[in-house]
Parts: structure tokens; sequence; C-alpha cells
């Protein structure tokens, strides 16, 4: 498979999984950052993030057994530029779940601007100037990999109905990646807010969209009957407004739940494609295999 058709491949499961539905999407946060188009792909470095320390080990393993495409997580370059953008998602993901429109447009619009000042006082090109340098394909992939995240999880918490707060960590305790997280890197699923005996009621999945929304949005979702919020982290601001709104908040982990993403996309990518390709873990990342 060549780059350019394993980057069209993750849009398109990106895009079958998107919250607003089967339609091909664009994701600014997911691009070739550097390399060839053409160049065929049988052995990837993968990692949750991937800087230009990443990048020298990976030069010394095409050195020493050959290597075709470095692969981050999180976007850099461009790509991290753009990152913004990609909130946009959430406003159909609170419309769906009855916060009025213009209201959620409101505040994501000023969430946006807040990320993008944010962000536009970084040095976003070191890494992908490591890798023009070294001469080493490089590509981010971020929302279509949440994507899968987010629908993975909504299907198995549909399927397994749990009642209660403990109920939700029982189920993710049963995802290896989550369980791993647990039992080997002490970093496993937790409940932020709310009595392990607490019923979840409506539950939100925050697991895609680029980035956390604007904090206010929590007593209006209280008001559309959410009463738990499942994500992949929570900062202290935000921690501090769902607490506010007596909701229960259960975290699933970070870089476990980017883990989940990339294993999902890999292997929906690797059935398309009818091969399987070597992939070297790192930075946080670990490849586990789906039937």
């Amino acid at each position: 498979m060549k780059i350019s058709e394993l980057y069209k491949e993750i849009i398109k499961a990106g895009s079958q999984c998107d919250p607003r539905g089967r339609r091909i999407a664009l994701y600014p946060d997911t691009a070739i950052l550097y390399g060839k188009p053409h160049t065929k792909v049988k052995k990837i470095l993968v990692g949750i993030d991937i800087e230009t320390a990443d990048l020298l080990l990976a030069e010394r393993i095409r050195q020493k057994e050959g290597l075709d495409l470095v692969i981050s997580h999180h976007p850099e370059g461009r790509a991290f530029a753009s990152l913004f953008e990609v909130m946009r998602l959430q406003v159909d993901l609170l419309v769906k779940i009855g916060v009025l429109r213009s209201v959620a447009e409101g505040l994501l619009e000023e969430r946006m601007q807040e990320v993008e000042r944010k962000i536009m006082a970084g040095n976003h090109m070191r890494s992908v100037d490591a890798a023009r340098i070294l001469d080493i394909p490089f590509m981010c992939v971020h929302t279509p990999a949440d994507n899968q995240v987010a629908s993975f999880l909504k299907s198995l918490f549909l399927k397994k109905k749990p009642k209660t707060v403990q109920d939700m960590i029982g189920i993710l305790d049963e995802v290896p990646e989550y369980r791993i997280a647990k039992e080997q890197l002490n970093n496993g699923p937790k409940i932020l807010l709310g009595s392990p005996k607490r019923l979840t009621g409506k539950i939100l999945f925050e697991m895609t969209g680029g980035t956390e929304g604007n904090k206010d949005i929590y007593d209006k979702l209280s008001k559309t009957g959410i009463r738990t919020i499942q994500g992949m982290h929570l900062s202290e601001e935000h921690f501090k407004k769902v607490k506010d709104a007596n909701l229960n908040a259960i975290i699933a982990g970070h870089i476990s739940s980017d883990t989940l993403g990339l294993n999902l996309l890999l292997d929906k990518i690797e059935k398309k494609a009818g091969e399987t390709f070597k992939v070297i873990n790192c930075s946080g990342f670990i490849r586990i295999k789906r039937k």
C-alpha cells in the first residue's frame, strides 16, 4: 500500500465512524506531513506522540532493519496548527443530545478561538523539519482514530447496558488496552466524580472532536438529561464545572484510549488492504490486534 492510499483509507475509516454520519469528512488534524505519496509502506513506527527524538530513533531503526513510515497520533506541523478546526464536530454531538444549535455553536466558537490563540504561539514544525532533514516519511492520524474509540465504546455500552458508575468501569476493564493500562501501567479507567453505586443515567461520550470543548457546557448538558460524562481526560477547569453540574465523570484514560483508536484503525486498514503492516510500537502505543 502506498502512503497516499493509506491516507485515503484512514480518512474513509474515520468518516465511517464519524458521529455526524457516514460521509467523507475532512480532518485537518490528519495529514501526510512529509514524504512522497507514492512510497510503498510495509513497516511502520507508530507512537502516540512523535517528536525529534522519536524520529532519530526511527532513523536508527531504518539503518538497522529498514522502515517506510512514521505515524504519530497527536498532530504535528500544519496539522497541529489546524487542530481547532476539527472541534466543529462537537456541535453536532451536542445538538444530537438536545442542546440548541445556537447555544452549541456559540460555546464552541468561543472555545475554538481560545484553542487557536494557544496554538498560534507554538513552534509547530520542529518534528516535521526533523523528518525532512532525515528524509523519513511522516504522517499524523488524530480524529479518524478518535472516531474509532467513540464509536466502539458507544456500541459496547449500548450492548452491555451499564446501570451504575461501577458497571461502566467493569466494562472498560474488559477492553485490552484499558486492562493493560490498569494492571501494568497504573493508569487505568477511573471514577473522577460520582459514587460507584450511583446510576449512570444518560451518558455523553467525549472521546472525539479534537480537544475539550467549552467548560461552560456542562450545566446545559444536565438540562438535556445527561448524567454521566465518559471521556479520555478532564482538565481541572472542566472537572470543577462537571462537579458543579452534579454529573458523574468516568475517565477511560488518555493514552490507552488513543492506543485503542489506533489499533481499531490499523485493523480496519489491514483488513481492507489484505495485507499486514509490520508495526513497531513506541511513545506509549501498544499494538493489539483484533480478529
